[in-house]
Protein backbone atom coordinates (compact mmCIF):
# COMPACT_ATOMS: atom_id res chain seq x y z
CA UNK A 1 0.00 0.00 0.00
CA UNK A 2 1.25 3.48 -0.86
CA UNK A 3 0.05 6.71 0.77
CA UNK A 4 0.81 10.23 -0.47
CA UNK A 5 0.67 13.12 2.04
CA UNK A 6 2.41 16.40 2.78
CA UNK A 7 3.54 15.49 6.28
CA UNK A 8 3.95 12.23 8.20
CA UNK A 9 3.61 12.27 11.99
CA UNK A 10 5.31 9.37 13.75
CA UNK A 11 3.46 8.75 17.00
CA UNK A 12 -0.27 9.00 17.74
CA UNK A 13 -0.12 10.17 21.34
CA UNK A 14 -1.53 13.52 22.49
CA UNK A 15 1.29 15.52 20.87
CA UNK A 16 1.00 13.65 17.58
CA UNK A 17 -2.78 14.15 17.48
CA UNK A 18 -2.38 17.87 18.12
CA UNK A 19 0.19 17.90 15.33
CA UNK A 20 -2.40 16.39 12.99
CA UNK A 21 -4.80 19.17 13.93
CA UNK A 22 -2.13 21.79 13.32
CA UNK A 23 -1.27 20.30 9.95
CA UNK A 24 -4.89 20.98 9.05
CA UNK A 25 -4.50 24.59 10.20
CA UNK A 26 -1.70 24.91 7.64
CA UNK A 27 -3.74 23.17 4.94
CA UNK A 28 -1.43 20.15 4.90
CA UNK A 29 -2.47 16.58 4.25
CA UNK A 30 -1.17 14.38 7.04
CA UNK A 31 -0.75 10.75 8.01
CA UNK A 32 -0.17 9.55 11.57
CA UNK A 33 1.53 6.24 12.28
CA UNK A 34 1.78 4.38 15.58
CA UNK A 35 2.95 0.92 16.65
CA UNK A 36 -0.01 0.57 19.01
CA UNK A 37 -3.39 -0.56 17.62
CA UNK A 38 -5.28 2.47 18.96
CA UNK A 39 -4.87 6.23 19.13
CA UNK A 40 -3.51 7.87 22.25
CA UNK A 41 -0.06 6.36 22.73
CA UNK A 42 0.97 5.88 26.35
CA UNK A 43 -2.13 7.66 27.63
CA UNK A 44 -4.45 5.09 26.08
CA UNK A 45 -2.19 2.15 26.88
CA UNK A 46 -1.22 3.00 30.45
CA UNK A 47 -3.73 5.32 32.10
CA UNK A 48 -6.90 5.86 30.04
CA UNK A 49 -9.02 6.30 33.18
CA UNK A 50 -6.54 8.37 35.17
CA UNK A 51 -7.23 12.06 35.76
CA UNK A 52 -4.63 14.39 34.23
CA UNK A 53 -4.32 17.76 35.97
CA UNK A 54 -1.75 19.71 33.95
CA UNK A 55 -3.56 20.20 30.61
CA UNK A 56 -4.33 23.88 29.96
CA UNK A 57 -8.04 24.62 30.08
CA UNK A 58 -8.91 21.39 31.92
CA UNK A 59 -8.97 21.45 35.74
CA UNK A 60 -8.89 17.66 35.36
CA UNK A 61 -9.45 15.35 32.40
CA UNK A 62 -9.45 11.58 32.06
CA UNK A 63 -6.81 10.23 29.71
CA UNK A 64 -9.49 8.63 27.52
CA UNK A 65 -11.44 11.89 27.30
CA UNK A 66 -8.33 13.89 26.39
CA UNK A 67 -7.57 11.55 23.49
CA UNK A 68 -11.20 11.67 22.33
CA UNK A 69 -11.14 15.50 22.36
CA UNK A 70 -7.83 15.68 20.47
CA UNK A 71 -9.12 13.19 17.88
CA UNK A 72 -12.26 15.26 17.42
CA UNK A 73 -10.20 18.44 17.12
CA UNK A 74 -8.05 16.86 14.38
CA UNK A 75 -10.97 15.31 12.50
CA UNK A 76 -11.66 18.26 10.13
CA UNK A 77 -8.08 17.86 8.82
CA UNK A 78 -8.92 14.25 7.85
CA UNK A 79 -5.58 12.75 8.90
CA UNK A 80 -4.83 9.25 7.66
CA UNK A 81 -4.22 6.95 10.63
CA UNK A 82 -1.86 3.99 10.20
CA UNK A 83 -2.06 1.97 13.42
CA UNK A 84 -0.33 -1.20 14.54
CA UNK A 85 2.66 -0.51 12.31
CA UNK A 86 6.25 0.61 12.97
CA UNK A 87 7.99 3.28 10.91
CA UNK A 88 11.15 1.52 9.80
CA UNK A 89 13.09 2.82 6.80
CA UNK A 90 13.51 6.47 5.81
CA UNK A 91 14.57 7.13 2.23
CA UNK A 92 15.08 10.53 0.68
CA UNK A 93 14.32 10.68 -3.03
CA UNK A 94 16.06 12.72 -5.71
CA UNK A 95 13.30 15.32 -5.45
CA UNK A 96 13.97 15.86 -1.72
CA UNK A 97 10.78 14.12 -0.63
CA UNK A 98 10.77 11.15 1.73
CA UNK A 99 9.47 7.61 1.60
CA UNK A 100 8.90 5.99 4.99
CA UNK A 101 8.35 2.23 4.89
CA UNK A 102 6.65 0.36 7.72
CA UNK A 103 7.22 -3.15 9.04
CA UNK A 104 4.17 -4.24 7.02
CA UNK A 105 5.44 -2.79 3.79
CA UNK A 106 3.24 0.32 3.73
CA UNK A 107 4.97 3.21 1.97
CA UNK A 108 4.20 6.77 3.05
CA UNK A 109 5.42 9.40 0.59
CA UNK A 110 5.75 12.82 2.22
CA UNK A 111 7.56 16.11 2.05
CA UNK A 112 8.32 16.34 5.77
CA UNK A 113 8.29 14.14 8.85
CA UNK A 114 7.46 15.11 12.44
CA UNK A 115 8.48 12.56 15.08
CA UNK A 116 6.28 12.59 18.20
CA UNK A 117 7.20 9.11 19.38
CA UNK A 118 7.24 9.78 23.13
CA UNK A 119 9.53 7.19 24.68
CA UNK A 120 9.66 5.29 21.41
CA UNK A 121 8.34 1.80 20.82
CA UNK A 122 7.63 0.34 24.25
CA UNK A 123 6.89 -3.19 25.40
CA UNK A 124 5.86 -4.32 28.87
CA UNK A 125 8.31 -6.10 31.15
CA UNK A 126 7.13 -9.68 31.27
CA UNK A 127 5.92 -11.38 34.43
CA UNK A 128 8.56 -14.07 35.07
CA UNK A 129 5.87 -16.73 35.62
CA UNK A 130 2.55 -17.53 33.99
CA UNK A 131 3.16 -16.19 30.48
CA UNK A 132 0.98 -19.03 29.22
CA UNK A 133 -2.00 -17.21 30.72
CA UNK A 134 -1.44 -14.03 28.72
CA UNK A 135 -4.85 -13.13 27.33
CA UNK A 136 -6.42 -15.74 29.60
CA UNK A 137 -6.54 -13.61 32.71
CA UNK A 138 -3.03 -12.16 32.63
CA UNK A 139 -2.73 -8.69 31.12
CA UNK A 140 -0.25 -5.82 31.06
CA UNK A 141 -2.77 -2.98 30.60
CA UNK A 142 -6.23 -2.03 31.83
CA UNK A 143 -7.81 -0.49 28.72
CA UNK A 144 -11.39 -1.17 29.85
CA UNK A 145 -11.98 -1.22 33.62
CA UNK A 146 -15.57 -2.43 33.23
CA UNK A 147 -14.30 -5.79 31.98
CA UNK A 148 -12.97 -6.34 35.52
CA UNK A 149 -16.38 -5.89 37.15
CA UNK A 150 -17.03 -8.50 39.82
CA UNK A 151 -13.63 -10.17 39.41
CA UNK A 152 -10.95 -10.92 41.95
CA UNK A 153 -7.93 -9.00 40.67
CA UNK A 154 -4.24 -9.25 41.54
CA UNK A 155 -2.03 -6.35 40.47
CA UNK A 156 1.72 -6.85 40.47
CA UNK A 157 3.95 -3.79 40.84
CA UNK A 158 4.73 -0.81 43.02
CA UNK A 159 4.76 2.16 40.67
CA UNK A 160 2.17 4.76 39.75
CA UNK A 161 0.46 2.62 37.11
CA UNK A 162 0.03 -0.33 39.48
CA UNK A 163 -1.46 1.77 42.26
CA UNK A 164 -3.58 3.90 39.91
CA UNK A 165 -5.13 0.76 38.44
CA UNK A 166 -5.69 -0.71 41.89
CA UNK A 167 -7.56 2.38 43.06
CA UNK A 168 -9.48 2.62 39.79
CA UNK A 169 -10.63 -1.01 40.01
CA UNK A 170 -11.42 -0.99 43.74
CA UNK A 171 -15.09 0.09 43.32
CA UNK A 172 -15.57 -2.16 40.27
CA UNK A 173 -13.87 -5.46 41.08
CA UNK A 174 -14.94 -7.89 43.81
CA UNK A 175 -11.50 -7.71 45.41
CA UNK A 176 -8.17 -6.10 44.52
CA UNK A 177 -4.80 -7.30 45.82
CA UNK A 178 -1.51 -5.50 45.16
CA UNK A 179 1.67 -7.59 45.25
CA UNK A 180 4.98 -5.71 45.41
CA UNK A 181 8.44 -7.20 45.78
CA UNK A 182 9.70 -4.36 47.97
CA UNK A 183 8.54 -2.97 51.31
CA UNK A 184 8.10 0.59 49.97
CA UNK A 185 6.23 1.79 46.89
CA UNK A 186 7.72 3.91 44.10
CA UNK A 187 4.41 5.64 43.41
CA UNK A 188 3.56 9.22 44.30
CA UNK A 189 3.14 9.71 48.05
CA UNK A 190 -0.45 10.93 47.70
CA UNK A 191 -1.34 7.79 45.76
CA UNK A 192 0.23 5.58 48.44
CA UNK A 193 -1.85 7.39 51.05
CA UNK A 194 -5.01 6.73 49.04
CA UNK A 195 -4.05 3.07 48.81
CA UNK A 196 -3.55 2.86 52.59
CA UNK A 197 -7.05 4.30 53.08
CA UNK A 198 -8.70 1.95 50.58
CA UNK A 199 -9.99 -1.62 50.85
CA UNK A 200 -7.22 -2.90 48.55
CA UNK A 201 -5.24 -5.73 50.12
CA UNK A 202 -1.49 -5.07 49.99
CA UNK A 203 1.20 -7.75 50.13
CA UNK A 204 4.74 -6.38 50.17
CA UNK A 205 8.14 -8.08 50.14
CA UNK A 206 6.43 -10.62 47.92
CA UNK A 207 6.42 -12.03 44.41
CA UNK A 208 4.06 -14.19 42.38
CA UNK A 209 5.71 -17.59 42.19
CA UNK A 210 3.12 -19.23 39.94
CA UNK A 211 -0.28 -18.85 38.30
CA UNK A 212 -2.76 -21.70 38.14
CA UNK A 213 -5.96 -22.62 36.34
CA UNK A 214 -7.25 -24.44 33.29
CA UNK A 215 -8.27 -22.37 30.29
CA UNK A 216 -8.02 -19.24 32.46
CA UNK A 217 -6.37 -18.10 35.67
CA UNK A 218 -8.10 -19.24 38.87
CA UNK A 219 -5.49 -18.44 41.52
CA UNK A 220 -1.96 -17.21 42.17
CA UNK A 221 0.64 -18.48 44.56
CA UNK A 222 2.59 -15.69 46.25
CA UNK A 223 5.92 -16.11 47.95
CA UNK A 224 6.32 -13.68 50.85
CA UNK A 225 9.69 -12.95 52.42
CA UNK A 226 10.02 -14.69 55.77
CA UNK A 227 7.09 -17.07 55.20
CA UNK A 228 7.83 -20.76 54.76
CA UNK A 229 4.91 -21.59 52.44
CA UNK A 230 3.45 -19.54 49.59
CA UNK A 231 0.07 -17.87 50.01
CA UNK A 232 -2.81 -18.78 47.71
CA UNK A 233 -4.87 -15.85 46.39
CA UNK A 234 -7.92 -16.64 44.29
CA UNK A 235 -8.14 -14.43 41.21
CA UNK A 236 -9.56 -14.39 37.72
CA UNK A 237 -7.53 -11.43 36.50
CA UNK A 238 -3.86 -10.57 36.98
CA UNK A 239 -2.38 -7.23 35.88
CA UNK A 240 1.42 -7.15 35.66
CA UNK A 241 2.45 -3.48 35.98
CA UNK A 242 6.19 -4.06 36.02
CA UNK A 243 7.23 -1.18 33.81
CA UNK A 244 8.22 -1.01 30.16
CA UNK A 245 11.22 -1.39 27.92
CA UNK A 246 11.39 1.48 25.47
CA UNK A 247 13.69 2.32 22.60
CA UNK A 248 13.71 4.30 19.40
CA UNK A 249 14.07 1.13 17.35
CA UNK A 250 14.55 1.76 13.63
CA UNK A 251 14.55 5.54 14.17
CA UNK A 252 18.15 5.14 15.33
CA UNK A 253 19.08 4.36 11.74
CA UNK A 254 17.63 7.58 10.33
CA UNK A 255 20.77 9.69 10.79
CA UNK A 256 19.33 11.67 13.70
CA UNK A 257 21.56 13.17 16.38
CA UNK A 258 20.72 11.41 19.64
CA UNK A 259 21.29 12.27 23.28
CA UNK A 260 21.82 9.34 25.70
CA UNK A 261 20.70 7.08 22.84
CA UNK A 262 17.07 7.74 23.79
CA UNK A 263 16.21 11.30 22.79
CA UNK A 264 16.42 13.23 19.53
CA UNK A 265 18.37 16.47 19.60
CA UNK A 266 16.48 19.41 18.04
CA UNK A 267 16.98 23.16 17.68
CA UNK A 268 14.51 25.92 18.56
CA UNK A 269 12.56 25.25 15.35
CA UNK A 270 12.23 21.56 16.32
CA UNK A 271 14.53 20.65 13.42
CA UNK A 272 16.56 17.46 13.74
CA UNK A 273 19.93 16.82 12.10
CA UNK A 274 18.10 15.49 9.02
CA UNK A 275 16.64 18.19 6.72
CA UNK A 276 12.85 18.01 6.56
CA UNK A 277 12.60 15.84 9.68
CA UNK A 278 11.31 17.53 12.82
CA UNK A 279 10.50 16.20 16.29
CA UNK A 280 8.46 17.24 19.33
CA UNK A 281 7.29 15.97 22.70
CA UNK A 282 8.97 13.63 25.15
CA UNK A 283 11.21 12.17 22.45
CA UNK A 284 13.20 15.39 21.96
CA UNK A 285 16.07 16.87 23.89
CA UNK A 286 17.50 20.39 24.12
CA UNK A 287 18.87 22.57 26.90
CA UNK A 288 16.06 23.28 29.36
CA UNK A 289 13.69 20.62 28.01
CA UNK A 290 10.68 19.89 30.27
CA UNK A 291 8.80 16.66 29.52
CA UNK A 292 5.14 17.59 29.88
CA UNK A 293 2.23 17.07 27.49
CA UNK A 294 1.53 20.81 27.60
CA UNK A 295 5.09 21.57 26.49
CA UNK A 296 4.79 19.03 23.69
CA UNK A 297 1.70 20.79 22.33
CA UNK A 298 3.70 23.98 21.80
CA UNK A 299 6.66 22.10 20.36
CA UNK A 300 4.59 20.27 17.76
CA UNK A 301 2.89 23.50 16.67
CA UNK A 302 6.39 24.95 16.17
CA UNK A 303 7.48 21.81 14.31
CA UNK A 304 4.49 21.80 11.95
CA UNK A 305 4.78 25.52 11.18
CA UNK A 306 8.45 25.10 10.34
CA UNK A 307 7.65 22.00 8.31
CA UNK A 308 5.18 24.11 6.32
CA UNK A 309 7.97 26.53 5.45
CA UNK A 310 10.23 23.60 4.55
CA UNK A 311 7.57 22.34 2.15
CA UNK A 312 7.02 25.79 0.64
CA UNK A 313 9.71 28.40 1.47
CA UNK A 314 7.44 31.18 0.15
CA UNK A 315 4.87 30.58 2.88
CA UNK A 316 4.78 32.46 6.19
CA UNK A 317 6.03 30.78 9.35
CA UNK A 318 3.30 32.35 11.48
CA UNK A 319 -0.09 30.99 10.40
CA UNK A 320 -2.16 33.73 12.00
CA UNK A 321 -4.50 33.33 14.94
CA UNK A 322 -7.35 30.84 14.88
CA UNK A 323 -9.74 33.70 15.67
CA UNK A 324 -8.70 35.86 12.71
CA UNK A 325 -11.46 34.66 10.39
CA UNK A 326 -14.12 34.21 13.04
CA UNK A 327 -16.99 36.70 13.33
CA UNK A 328 -16.67 39.19 16.13
CA UNK A 329 -18.80 38.36 19.21
CA UNK A 330 -22.09 40.17 19.56
CA UNK A 331 -22.00 43.09 22.00
CA UNK A 332 -23.23 42.31 25.48
CA UNK A 333 -26.37 44.18 26.42
CA UNK A 334 -25.95 46.67 29.25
Amino acid sequence: MSIEVDILIVGAGPVGLYGAYYAGVRGLRSAVIDSLPELGGQVSALYPEKQIFDIAGYPAVRGRDLIAALTLQAAPAEPRYILGQHAQRLHRTDTGRYVVTTNRGTEIHCGAVVITAGIGTFTPRALPVGEGYLGKGLEYFVPDPLSYAGADVVIVGGGDSALDWALMLEPIAATVTVVHRRAAFRAHAATVTQLDQSSVQVITDAEISSLHGGDAVTHAEITVKGEAAPRRVDCQRVVAALGFLANLGPLREWGLQLHDNRHIVVDSAMRTAVPGVFAAGDVVDYDGKVRLISVGFGEVATAVNNAAVHLDPSTQLFPGHSTDEQPAPAPVAA
